[in-house]
């Protein structure tokens, strides 16, 4: 089958691989309608983690059963189906709490599995024609079989529980005003959600034009921090007393003034200083225990200088994690079907799976307009 593989920093192509086939009696193969490029891929695509050549990318899958293992009870051949990102096995301790992203069965030695990404167990990715599903009755959410909302439920895999847990991470409640630090897709989820919870003011800050628009027309109030210090640009609108609640969906690769400088902290320090006291944050912006491309050499071993008296000092208590997918899609699935929500406004492109080589690279470059790009097979 064709399938997106990494072969050196900046370069990925699309190749032939061996077709994935059941493995246990609760796998399924699923023949993949619509993968999405994730921010996180372009961790790996920038030689930023310790994925080697061959890996088969794609962590945001969606598509239709072909194949049902003898064990599998609850799903038939032909379902719509959507998968998280997050591979789990829905009965260890940590799954049985909700904790699915932290899953203790799949990825010995580590908590947490997912496809086609590195350390994250052995999972090839669904940038491709095939995927197989492990412990699929639990992983497997299914779908409309009228083919509806194909770029709404793709989103379920990943991005909008993301910017949703990140939300839930700082207890985001009606009436409150909100900082996203990122607009990029799990930015733009996360402050879309907030909005969907009953948020009275919602600043979204980055520099991208394309990204600020796009926070702008669900609501939200762009703030560009290539244009000054967003911290004062948001007190200035608060009162002088920030926000009561901040979420980072920015992550370990932040930048600063025009984008040319990482500070891997920025966004956490900006956080503390743009909450007020006894706010809470929710970072579920990636973090590594060591990044190879980091500015600082504490930075490489995933140490960075955040300002923790300043949050002591402040009263504020802090949330981070990925997020655990299946404690959300089910009720945010059933939202887009009865049209409360609709977050598929973040794709701004839709190719087939040839196309991938050239959108990771515009995509990693931020340039026309790339937004979210959701591969069909």
């Amino acid at each position: 089958m064709k399938a997106v593989v990494y072969q050196e920093p900046f370069s990925v192509a699309v190749g032939e691989v061996d077709r994935p086939s059941i493995q246990h009696p609760n796998d399924v193969i699923v023949r993949i309608t619509s993968t999405a490029i994730c921010g996180s891929d372009l961790h790996m695509y920038e030689g930023r983690t310790a994925a080697e050549p061959g890996i088969v990318f794609g962590h945001e899958n969606m598509g239709i059963i072909e194949e049902l293992g003898s064990g599998v009870t609850s799903l038939n051949r032909g379902d719509r189906v959507v998968m998280p990102f997050n591979v789990a096995c829905g009965f260890c301790k940590n799954c049985m709490a909700g904790n699915t992203g932290f899953c203790l069965t799949v990825n010995p030695g580590f908590a947490g599995g997912a496809y086609g990404y590195v350390a994250m167990g052995p999972y090839s990715g669904g940038q491709a024609e095939y995927l197989r599903v492990p412990f699929a009755d639990f992983n497997c959410l299914t779908l409309p079989a009228d083919g509806s909302h194909e770029a709404d439920f793709v989103l379920l895999a990943d991005i909008f529980p993301t910017g949703y847990h990140g939300c839930e991470l700082a207890q985001v409640s009606p009436g409150e005003s909100v900082v996203v630090y990122g607009a990029g897709p799990v930015g733009l989820m996360a402050a879309y959600s907030a909005l969907l919870r009953g948020a009275a003011r919602v600043f979204c800050v980055d520099r991208i034009p394309e990204r600020l628009a796009k926070a702008a027309e669900i609501g939200a109030v762009p703030i560009d921090f290539s244009q000054g210090d967003p911290v004062a640009m948001i007190k200035d609108q608060t009162d002088g007393e920030g926000t009561d609640k901040g979420i980072d969906a920015v992550g370990y690769q932040a930048q600063v003034g025009d984008g040319s400088k990482e500070e891997p902290a920025v966004v956490l320090n900006s956080l503390i200083d743009t909450v007020r006291a006894t706010g809470r944050l929710g970072v579920p912006g990636l973090y590594v225990p060591a990044d190879p491309g980091g500015p600082t050499d504490e930075a490489k071993k995933g140490m960075l200088l955040v300002s923790v008296g300043r949050m002591f000092e402040k009263g504020q208590v802090i949330g981070t994690g990925q997020c655990n997918v299946k404690r959300y899609n089910r009720q945010l699935r059933d939202m887009i079907i009865a049209g409360r929500a609709e977050p598929s406004f973040v794709v701004s492109h839709e190719l087939s799976l040839s196309d991938a080589p050239d959108a990771y690279r515009k995509f990693d470059q931020r340039i026309e307009g790339y937004t979210k790009v959701v591969l069909h097979p």
